[in-house]
């Protein structure tokens, strides 16, 4: 496996520092394939997490979102009954598993339904942060005069 030293982009990028601290963690930490799941892109600012627990019930299953990152955990209760299997190949482990959110994503909702957990998310730009044009007026003396009045209101 190679290893990258991504040590040049925290001296000559401005800004990007939280970006090269993602590409390390990616990279020190194995994503983990179980439970499998899909991320899809719904529209333009909407996205679907799709997640298969087969064997886990609605109580079993957390759905925590803190700043910029969403966990979904799962525990499985403890059975009574001890039982023989002659094959297991459905999976009943604790799971724990970690997304990062880009910007301003928000989760909407989450439904359970036939063993799927599906997770609705919208990236919501806040007006302040979209782009917006700016008209040119046809004097300086006239933008001064504007900038003014709001400071003396």
């Amino acid at each position: 496996m190679r290893t990258f030293d991504l040590a040049p982009l925290y001296r000559s990028a401005i800004g990007f520092d939280r970006l090269a601290q993602l590409l390390n963690e990616q990279r020190a930490d194995a994503q983990p394939s179980y439970p499998p799941y899909n991320i899809e892109l719904v529209s333009e600012d909407k996205y679907r997490i799709v997640m298969a627990l087969a064997g886990f019930s609605r109580a079993e299953i957390d759905i925590i979102t803190e700043r910029d990152s969403l966990h979904v955990t799962g525990r499985k209760q403890k059975e009574g009954v001890e039982r023989t299997f002659l094959h297991r190949g459905i999976a009943a482990r604790d799971f724990e598993q970690r997304f990062q959110l880009a910007n301003h994503v928000k989760v909407t909702g989450a439904t359970f339904e036939n063993g799927m957990l599906t997770i609705d998310l919208v990236r919501e730009v806040p007006e302040a942060l979209k782009p917006r044009k700016i008209e040119i007026a046809d004097g300086a003396v006239a933008n001064v005069s504007v900038l003014e009045q709001r400071q003396a209101a």
